[in-house]
């Protein structure tokens, strides 16, 4: 039943051309925009090198101080006193390290000025991150403490500082400093926010590494889960943590705020959270509500279109169906007919759509949006957009089809189309 149904779909589809040609366009023009939106979500928040484990990790983006007397917030990262002194004595975590984010620097050829992003970072985050060295290693812990002058840098910055990367031991002058290369590591995507860089320093090289007592400073606590089963209860310690840690200034701020989330959720707190920041709400919820309202408005009206086209369709093909009911078909045979045909017709408009956005990609990857980033239809992407497809195809074609299983076969026999 079902080879014949599939056949039949496409023998009414190559029958009129013009219409299929319209919906294959629509189907794809629509899958291909929610595909090429999909693949760079997915490489943003997405497991990928060297973020391979974003299953296991929590990051912290912000402390929140709330001043006395309602003088507002102020949101900074955090200092290494409550990296140590409290995130370091959490039990939950396998690993606790830090990153600053990238700053500006400048390293200087023989021809040229050579802009850098520069990250400090500290011994354990090269343990949480998966990076892909070309030659060398990362600096140690011990390096580390004894502030010593070294660095990690990537391929770009290798062969354009040097020509080369096989450069693992020479110095390289950063800001009129000289550093020895301990480690050469592929480029990052800048989209990796709490990995990206062109070099990577010892955090305690920082002009902003204090050891007083203050909370806020420059560094992004990374913690990492001993299994992602374990990381609810590393969010609730974290949670438990905040409620002791004491405030340096109480005279001027009333309270502290700070959260512990998935890489995504930190995204979703800063942007949504802003009505009170005292709530523990990172707003992920909101977030993909918002987003599948959006993907199924913007299916909605090219399926609609593609309603009207199918509507017309059943419309032409009245006689056919009337012949069919005349012999015995039941409404459940023509419905089922229809929704085959139309599912086909969707799954081929799906992988034209997928074609579209695999090229589109390589154009968007052409222009280097992003530094060093690279967007591809990875295997999640391409389950989701075949979901897509069928879910398009079903949005298009229950109608129609319950329109065309009501039709009186007599007036459908006379071509009038008219219902039961």
């Amino acid at each position: 039943m079902l080879l014949s149904y599939l056949k039949i779909a496409w023998k009414v589809l190559m029958r009129r051309k013009f219409f299929t040609f319209i919906s294959l366009f629509g189907v794809s023009f629509t899958l291909m925009i929610l595909l090429v939106v999909m693949a760079m979500f997915d490489h943003l928040v997405g497991p990928g090198t060297p973020v391979k484990r974003v299953d296991r990790i929590l990051v912290v983006n912000v402390i929140r101080h709330q001043r006395q007397d309602n003088h507002g917030w102020m949101n900074m990262p955090a200092s290494i006193h409550f990296v140590d002194d409290y995130v370091r004595k959490m039990k939950t975590p396998e690993l606790v390290g830090i990153s600053t984010g990238s700053s500006n620097a400048t390293a200087f050829t023989k021809s040229k000025l050579l802009p850098l992003d520069v990250a400090y970072t500290d011994g354990n985050f090269w343990q949480i991150m998966d990076f892909d060295f070309l030659g060398g290693r990362p600096f140690s812990k011990a390096e580390v403490q004894q502030a010593q002058q070294v660095c990690v840098i990537n391929e770009a910055t290798a062969r354009a500082y040097f020509g080369s990367t096989d450069v693992v031991g020479r110095p390289i002058e950063i800001d009129l400093k000289r550093y020895r290369v301990a480690g050469v590591v592929r480029n990052v995507s800048a989209a990796k926010v709490y990995a990206y860089a062109d070099v990577w320093m010892p955090y305690t090289l920082s002009s902003e590494y204090f050891k007083d007592n203050r909370l806020n400073g420059v560094f992004l606590p990374v913690l990492l889960a001993p299994s992602a089963a374990a990381v609810p209860a590393m969010r609730e310690e974290y949670r438990q943590m905040m409620r002791r840690v004491e405030i340096p200034n109480p005279k001027e701020v009333k309270a502290v705020y700070s959260y512990a989330d998935p890489i995504l959720a930190g995204v979703t707190r800063v942007m949504l959270n802003h009505q009170d920041q005292t709530v523990d709400d990172d707003n992920l919820g909101t977030f993909y509500l918002v987003v599948s309202g959006l993907a199924l408005l913007f299916m909605l009206l090219p399926a609609l279109n593609l309603v009207n086209l199918n509507v017309t369709r059943i419309l032409e093909r009245s006689g056919e169906i009337g012949v069919r009911k005349a012999f015995g078909a039941t409404g459940g045979n023509l419905v089922g007919q229809f929704l085959v045909e139309n599912v086909v017709l969707a799954l081929v408009g799906g992988l034209l759509g997928l074609a579209l956005a695999a090229g589109a990609l390589a154009l968007v990857n052409e222009a280097h949006p992003v530094a060093y980033a690279h967007f591809a239809l990875s295997w999640s992407v391409f389950g989701w957009g075949m979901l897509l497809t069928l879910v398009f195809g079903l949005m298009s074609g229950v109608y129609p089809a319950w329109k065309m299983s009501r039709l009186n076969p007599v007036a459908a026999l006379r071509g009038s189309g008219e219902q039961k």
